[in-house]
């Protein structure tokens, strides 16, 4: 018991840089005082003394405004950072090493009995005000962006962000058939998808995956047009495509805007 109070204290120091002693950890932290409660009313509604749990429970959202049913499962190193409006839903499971932020909700979509509130893996982070809703998965490593919500299981170690929520990062080393062939398209045209993927801002980033999209399927249907041509008996040359290179792009920028600035200045 002893070791846990101790567990749930020291993590307090990795992951708020704020924290100063453990006795202004144990005095002042609402998200501390809200998880020692909980293993005390997890331990009470085991032993079957429920009501008292759930007394107990109502007691510590008056004081901290965070609430946690007493038969939710919480693993070690819990934190809940300022935690104000932090919900945890009956058949939650969390995991170890996982932190909330205020405002999160870890609820249900269901009236039926039974698992209807999400499970969290190890290190799972959910920012502030995000929603994770239904008997769903997190993934371990996983990541919520601030005020997400999430519908469906997230694979280990991916970032979800949005309404509804989306991976916008997957989980590492791992690439889907879909970004490879993004990859591919990039290459042929002389386009470095890496540098645009990680680093350009996300409705920017989706605009070329959509583009390199397109790209793709039309390049397969010409291919295909080709193929049924050449079997009907006809000879199309074969040419490779023209490398794109960034200084012949700026350059023909450059042209094009000189010309539109020429041609302002005639007219003015």
């Amino acid at each position: 018991m002893l070791e846990r109070l101790r567990e749930d204290i020291d993590c307090v120091f990795e992951r708020d840089p704020a924290a100063r002693t453990r006795f202004e950890i144990l005095t002042t932290y609402p998200g501390v005082h809200a998880v020692l409660m909980h293993r005390l009313n997890h331990g009470l509604w085991n032993l079957g003394l429920k009501w008292l749990a759930r007394l107990l429970s109502a007691l510590t959202r008056w004081f901290t405004g965070i609430e946690i049913h007493p038969a939710a499962r919480i693993g070690r190193r819990f934190f809940i950072d300022h935690g104000m409006g932090v919900v945890i839903g009956e058949t939650t499971e969390i995991g170890d090493d996982c932190t909330l932020y205020h405002g999160v909700t870890l609820g249900g979509t269901s009236w039926n009995k039974g698992k209807r509130h999400p499970t969290l893996g190890r290190d799972v982070v959910v920012g502030a005000g995000a929603k994770i809703l239904g008997p769903i998965t997190l993934g371990d490593g996983a990541r919520i962006g601030s005020n997400a919500v999430v519908l469906k299981d997230v694979p280990a170690g991916a970032t979800v962000v949005g309404v509804p929520g989306r991976i916008v990062t997957a989980a590492p080393g791992e690439k889907d058939e879909r970004e490879e062939r993004r990859a591919a398209m990039a290459r042929k045209i002389g386009f470095d998808a890496y540098g645009m993927h990680r680093e350009m801002p996300d409705p920017v980033a989706n605009a070329i995956n959509c583009m390199l999209d397109h790209m793709h399927v039309m390049d397969e249907r010409l291919q295909e047009m080709c193929g049924a041509i050449k079997k009907m008996g006809a000879e199309i040359q074969e040419k490779e495509l023209p490398e794109i290179g960034p200084c012949e792009i700026s350059s023909a920028v450059s042209e094009s805007g000189g010309e539109g600035t020429e041609g302002g200045e005639e007219k003015s």
